[in-house]
């Protein structure tokens, strides 16, 4: 830190700035140290005629004064000093630095970095077969600035093992660890930055734009990144091209010419242009003075804050710039550093002192390190202090200082090692580095990159240099304030630069006229979907998937059958609960009073076995709600027309009971009666039930219903269903309850009922009309209704068939058991036989007549 005495000069120097005598800045470039750093800067720029017209290897004059290049260099000198007075980092050591000017062009940085190279305290590299032990004069370098030095460097120093932290250079190549193993920035590369430039194109709704990049390895590789980037969003590039560096030929002014008239003539209105300082500045220079139309720029970060750019006169004209600038952490103290050396460089005394402690400047080699550095005031350099690449010159001397730390193995007591250490040992230690600066923690990728966000800048005119704004920052997504943008355009309306309006979701392109980036949208229909913004078909999906009308993606198909918890279920089970309580209801009664005439009427011991078949239908009802699986569908069928033949077939004994009474012979009536009374009863139950039993046998085994999945039934969902793969033998697992059912409603149809006596055939009649009314519906409804509730349709088809049965046949019965027992005679149910039957109905007539 600078001492009371110094800062009193200081003071001084500031408020007596008229004095007119050159500074000593120049002379502040170098100051020694127990580890040495190198660092090359942009100081000056040399004439481009000079540099164009070399005939011999000599070096040329760099006339241009860069305040940039000079804040930079007094970034890392500031770096360096509070390095130097830490305890915490390199305690007990002392770095020095060795800066040099590369006037940005790669012949002027290959004399420096020869410097670097040679061996510590000599001018020689010499050739060895294996340089492990050699020791060069700098332990690593800081730079240079821009991707085309670093190219030139990148290799040279990777040669040699030597660490190259760079604080500007941001080309993708130099990530590439193979070829610069030993390339490391504070910078992101400038995937990050394009990356940025895409989304900012994209959320402006800009997919009609033209790309141009400088005629260099910088500007080519850029292009090549975000074209591929703009493809991936949609982005479409009306004209890409490239920008040539500036040459005094006319040839070259033809060819920037050649670029902006096809990007006139393509009629866009925002322009990516990725180039170098020179090549934007000969763009620009050529689109003022043909007065072409503005446009919106997306800055590279090389251009954006370039002195040589932003300074060209008429460059307001040119439209609105946007650009990415990379954030870093803000160098509070840097603004009072710069003035106090600026102050201290203009005190005769001090620099008088200075020049005594540095007597080995290698002028005579190098020349004046920065003759345009001792002829500048605090305002040349006001304008940078603030410069985003501040920073990053800042973070590099702490990346280095960190690794020489962790080589050194270093604590708070000190340094233990004492062995020198050789670059390519340093080396070992940046990779993966983890390092502070600025309040910032830092870490260098497996490729040698810091993430960090950027901020989007815009150009902002107030006067003839625009100032910076800051509208928006990108940390891996974009973020804009977008009533903060001031647009070119009379009524500051946001640019459209669009051939075609972009697709809404779930369209895709159909190609029209000469350009790919023109086109009409077309919606993709239910079935299909767009992959991508891109496609120019739709894309069908799969077939267990589906997708509504203008999808992005396909869904999975849900699995649909008649569940539990659908409304129609819980309906059903109402209904089953019902039939099922009245079955069960009227079971326990005809058991209660199994020795009264009205039960042994109504078949006794048949009677309950037909209530109990029934309630065996209800139950088999539980077989079809639920996932389908195939002992299920093969027990449908049969677990439910078993039981209901067996009803039926007693119910057809009591029909063929009645038709004998009434309508045969008394002789063959008293033997037909004892027949259908007897154990022969049960042997025609057991008949009906072999032959239902045979015939859903032949079913099962010839057509057996199988668990099936549709995939195109229903829209969304796939559909689980028993397929029945025969319907005529389906009808034929009915014929024999249905044979049953005629059979009974013929015997009791034309019967007329006895005066006197209960009328058993009239039930027994309504019973069947209920039975053929419920299955001649069942036909047509199963053959209409969708195939989702088809189960349902049999659910209620076999519950309505037993309702109807208890509702015309059992519960009259049930009624007359509860509410007129008086009625519950031998008499009025069983009479005294078919040969009585005159003497009842003399004797009954009055009661008939009651009764009926």
């Amino acid at each position: 830190m600078l001492g009371p005495a110094v800062l009193g000069l200081s003071l001084w120097a500031l408020l007596h700035p008229g004095t007119g005598a050159p500074l000593c800045l120049s002379q502040q470039l170098r100051m020694k140290g127990d580890y040495m750093l190198g660092g090359l800067f942009p100081l000056g720029e040399a004439e481009e005629a000079g540099i164009r017209s070399r005939t011999r290897p000599s070096s040329p004059v760099c006339t241009r004064f860069s305040s940039n290049g000079l804040l930079w260099a007094l970034a890392m000198k500031m770096a360096v000093e509070e390095i130097n007075n830490k305890s915490d980092l390199l305690p007990g050591l002392r770095l020095g630095y060795d800066l040099f000017d590369t006037c940005s062009e790669p012949v002027v940085a290959m004399k420096p970095s020869l410097m670097f190279l040679a061996r510590a305290d000599s001018r020689d590299i010499a050739a060895y077969c294996n340089y492990t032990q050699y020791q060069p004069r700098v332990l690593a370098v800081i730079g240079p600035h821009s991707s085309e030095l670093a190219l030139v460097t990148g290799k040279f120093f990777s040669f040699f093992l030597m660490p190259q932290v760079s604080y500007g250079a941001s080309m993708e190549l130099l990530s590439a660890r193979e070829t610069f193993p030993s390339f490391f920035r504070t910078v992101p590369s400038d995937r990050v930055q394009l990356t940025a430039a895409a989304e900012l194109l994209q959320q402006f709704g800009w997919n009609w734009v033209a790309a141009l990049g400088s005629d260099d390895e910088y500007g080519r590789q850029g292009l090549s990144i975000f074209s591929a980037l703009a493809a991936a969003r949609g982005i479409c590039i009306a004209h890409e091209g490239l920008v040539p560096l500036p040459r005094a030929d006319d040839l070259r002014l033809g060819k920037v010419q050649d670029v902006l008239h096809q990007v006139n003539q393509s009629n866009v209105q925002v322009v990516l242009l990725f180039a170098s300082v020179h090549a934007a500045h000969a763009l620009f220079n050529y689109s003022i003075s043909s007065r072409l139309s503005p446009k919106v720029w997306v800055a590279s970060e090389a251009w954006l804050t370039s002195d040589l750019v932003m300074g060209l006169p008429g460059m307001a004209q040119v439209g609105t710039v946007l650009g990415f600038l990379q954030r870093g952490a803000q160098l509070h103290e840097f603004s009072q550093y710069v003035k106090t050396h600026l102050a201290l460089a203009a005190d005769p005394a001090f620099c008088a002192t200075l020049g005594k402690r540095e007597q080995v400047l290698e002028e005579d080699v190098v020349g004046q390190r920065c003759p345009q550095c001792d002829c500048i005031t605090l305002q040349n350099v006001s304008a940078g202090l603030n410069h985003h690449q501040t920073f990053s010159v800042y973070a590099a001397v702490y990346s280095v200082a960190q690794a020489l730390h962790n080589t050194l193995q270093c604590n708070a007591s000190g340094c233990p090692t004492q062995d020198p250490v050789k670059p390519w040992q340093l080396l070992e230690n940046m990779y993966n580095l983890t390092f502070h600066a600025g309040g910032l923690t830092l870490r260098f990728n497996s490729s040698g990159n810091v993430d960090m966000e950027y901020d989007l800048k815009l150009w902002v005119w107030q006067g003839s240099v625009p100032k910076l704004h800051n509208v928006g920052r990108f940390n891996g997504s974009l973020w804009t304030e977008h009533l903060k943008i001031r647009w070119h355009t009379l009524d500051n309306q946001k640019p459209v630069s669009q051939c075609s309006q972009q697709c809404q979701e779930g369209q895709v392109r159909r190609v029209k006229g000469f350009h790919s980036c023109c086109y009409d949208c077309v919606d993709c229909k239910a079935g299909s979907y767009r992959h991508s913004p891109d496609d120019l078909a739709c894309t069908f999906c799969r077939q267990d998937e589906w997708s509504p009308e203008r999808s992005t993606r396909c869904f999975r198909r849900r699995y649909r059958f008649l569940a539990w918890g659908e409304p129609a279920v819980l309906l059903l089970l109402l209904l089953l609960s019902l039939a099922l309580g009245l079955v069960l209801a009227a079971l326990g009664l005809f058991i209660r009073h199994r020795d009264s005439p009205l039960v042994q009427a109504s078949g006794g011991p048949l009677a309950c076995f037909g209530l109990v078949c029934l309630g065996l239908v209800c139950l088999s009802v539980l077989l079809f709600p639920g996932q389908p699986s195939p002992a299920r569908c093969l027990a449908q069928q049969p677990l439910s027309h078993l039981p209901l033949t067996g009803c039926l077939s007693t119910l057809f004994l009591q029909a063929a009971e009645i038709f004998v009474e009434s309508e045969l012979p008394l002789s063959w009536a008293d033997r037909l009666s004892g027949c259908l009374r007897g154990p022969w009863a049960w042997l025609v139950v057991l008949l009906a039930m072999l032959v239902e039993a045979a015939l859903c046998t032949w079913y099962l085994v010839a057509f057996p219903p199988e668990v099936v999945t549709d995939w195109r039934m229903l829209p969304k969902e796939a559909l689980v269903h028993c397929r029945t793969r025969s319907w005529v033998s389906f009808g034929l697992a009915h014929a024999t309850n249905a044979t049953l059912a005629f059979l009974c409603f013929l015997g009791t149809f034309l019967v007329q009922s006895q005066p006197g006596r209960y009328n058993r055939a009239r039930g027994l009649t309504f019973a069947m009309l209920a039975y053929f009314i419920t299955w001649v519906s069942f036909v047509p409804l199963l053959a209409n209704v969708q195939v989702v509730f088809r189960p349902a349709v049999h659910m209620g088809a076999l519950l309505l068939c037993v309702l109807g049965i208890l509702v015309a046949f059992h519960l009259p019965r049930c009624y007359l058991l509860m509410q007129q027992p008086g009625l519950n005679t031998p008499e009025f149910f069983l009479g005294g036989g078919p040969g009585d039957a005159q003497g009842r109905n003399d004797g009954d007539t009055g009661n008939q007549g009651k009764h009926e």
